[in-house]
């Protein structure tokens, strides 16, 4: 049987998103989900920390030749996630806050070195 490779970028979501989900959980987070899709779209990471949902876009770069990871979540990409957000959250028990966080995930070229900054509360609904 054949299977189909997995595409490089890809591969350096998963990667990314792995360690964010480490980085998360040793923060006191608890993932909710992961990869949730539906037809408005994909959250990479639903997590909750207390009282607070986060919808987390994760973006992995290795250098900064195509950009700032931050800079790689456009108006178009941020209107998605707040609608996967939404579609997530029909239905369910509606959390006392929800939030739009976004992690990036860099490694250095030339030392192989490896950092994730996070930022919470990266975008609103009234930002798209």
């Amino acid at each position: 049987m054949w299977r189909r490779r997995a595409e490089p970028g890809r591969l350096a979501g998963d990667w990314g998103e792995r360690l964010v989900r480490r980085y998360l959980r040793l923060r006191g987070y608890r993932i909710v989900a992961e990869n949730y899709r539906c037809p408005c779209g994909e959250v990479d990471l639903i997590a909750r920390r207390g009282r607070v949902l986060c919808f987390v876009e994760v973006k992995a770069r290795r250098g900064r030749a195509r950009g700032s990871p931050f800079e790689a979540v456009t108006r178009v990409k941020r209107r998605r996630l707040c609608r996967a957000a939404a579609h997530y959250l029909a239905g369910r028990p509606k959390p006392p806050v929800c939030r739009f966080d976004v992690a990036a995930v860099e490694v250095e070229p030339a030392s192989g070195r490896v950092r994730v900054r996070y930022l919470p509360a990266a975008f609103t609904e009234d930002d798209t």
